[in-house]
């Protein structure tokens, strides 16, 4: 925090003399900056910048530009870190379990970097490493973030953040587990298996430890170089629907849920004929959310609520979201944020995800209800809402810059047509179990 707040800070100055007062600034080099400095930083702080530039209209777009290069190309350690951890994690011996191991990493990010290696029997996998005290990075960022909120909440109670931090730091903690990622990675591959253009790589349990991940390697592209070439639209709506029933077949038939959506989290490839030959690699299974059957079918009833205008079946709905019994003005103001995200699952034919060419129509929405919830009286955020909803913002940002065009409306009733509360409990029951995820992961 020492190394960020006067940089960030003076960051901050200059962008706000640029827009309140009218001070020309260099923006592409104060992004390059910002950039620089939490890439460096490593943690949370990163994550919160990858989100950031994921959400089209979020950032300015020079700084959008330079944070997107965290997503999946942060700077990594050194040969000299790589060698301690892999020392310290597998042994003095480390180097005779593999036939080969990249010097260089192949991907850093917030909480660890990937280095490519073969194994004596000609599997190519891929190491990832967490950076060094990892834990303490999270546990400074979380009392930071804690102070933060608590400060927003003197000048501004419209939205009641306690239930959230609590989340948040319970999810954080977790991803530092790799034992936990590889238990939850092969659930991930159970869940999805047979899943068209959906591909997910599997641990090798004995070469994962705590800080040590090892996994075969999948062959692939960042989805985010292979925008920049201006694929056919045929293709983008491959992915698109690859996406879609990646994050929502574990949502609605098991309760289960990828809470990362930026786009260092999957890969394209072109290897893929049962999904128009095109698919994805999901990535990075460090942070999932489990919910109770009965949450998932409150998220169904507020669809129904939303296209049948039905304020009653919306008040139920809210109420299992665990937002408790609210105002009527409060569930119409928060029902601007519903209709705009179900809004595309209602309508019956091929279009975008969103049709408004703003890019910043999202966060207006969102200005809008948080204006609403200030004359309505404060609101407090469930525990069980900030995952569900980065999913749905991640994944629309990413539908937008695909410029996708497909029917949601039918994506989405193939997986909800058959819902059962029961039937999701039950095969949730089963799929932990198998994978043996721990029972604290929701």
């Amino acid at each position: 925090m020492a190394r960020t707040s006067g940089a960030v800070g003076g960051i901050a100055a200059r962008v706000a003399g640029q827009r309140f007062l009218g001070i020309k600034t260099d923006k592409a080099a104060h992004a390059e900056d910002l950039k620089t400095i939490l890439g460096g930083l490593k943690g949370p702080m990163m994550k919160v910048a990858q989100f950031l530039s994921t959400v089209p209209g979020m950032l300015p777009e020079e700084y959008a530009r330079e944070l997107a290069t965290l997503q999946a190309n942060a700077p990594p350690m050194g040969w000299a870190f790589v060698r301690r951890r892999m020392q310290s994690e597998l042994g003095p011996a480390w180097q005779s379990r593999y036939a080969e191991f990249g010097q260089v990493a192949a991907a850093a990010a917030s909480l660890g970097q990937v280095h490519r290696a073969r194994l004596p029997d000609g599997t190519d996998v891929a190491c990832k490493l967490q950076y060094p005290d990892m834990a303490s990075v999270v546990d400074a960022d979380l009392r930071q973030l804690r102070l933060a909120m608590n400060v927003y909440k003197r000048m501004d109670s419209t939205l009641q953040h306690e239930d959230v931090y609590a989340e948040l730091a319970e999810r954080l903690r977790e991803e530092l587990d790799y034992m936990r990622e590889a238990a939850q990675m092969r659930l991930y591959g159970a869940m999805l298996a047979g899943v068209p253009g959906v591909r997910v790589p599997r641990p090798v349990e004995a070469l994962t430890t705590e800080r040590l991940l090892t996994m075969t390697w999948l062959e692939g592209r960042p989805i985010q170089a292979r925008l920049e070439e201006d694929a056919p639209l045929e293709e983008r709506n491959a992915y698109a629907r690859a996406l879609f029933r990646a994050w929502y077949v574990p949502f609605y038939r098991y309760g289960i849920i990828h809470g990362d959506p930026h786009l260092g989290n999957y890969q394209v490839h072109a290897d893929a004929p049962e999904n128009d030959g095109f698919g994805i690699n999901l990535l990075d299974y460090g942070t999932i959310r489990v919910f109770p059957p009965r949450f998932v079918g409150g998220v169904i009833m507020l669809y129904e609520a939303v296209r049948d205008g039905d304020d009653d079946k919306a008040a139920e709905a809210y109420r299992i979201w665990g937002f408790g019994d609210l105002k009527r003005e409060t569930r119409e103001v928060l029902s601007l944020w519903a209709q705009f995200l179900y809004e595309p699952l209602l309508d019956d034919r091929v279009r975008p995800i969103q049709e408004s060419p703003d890019l910043a129509y999202g966060r207006k929405i969102a200005e809008k209800v948080h204006e609403g919830l200030q004359r309505t009286g404060p609101v407090r955020v469930p525990r069980e809402f900030p995952l569900m909803d980065r999913a749905a913002i991640g994944l629309g940002s990413v539908f937008l810059r695909l410029r996708a065009e497909v029917n949601w409306h039918r994506l989405f009733q193939e997986l909800v047509a058959d819902f059962s509360e029961d039937t999701l409990a039950e095969r949730q029951v089963a799929a932990l179990a198998e994978a043996g995820v721990p029972a604290a992961a929701g």
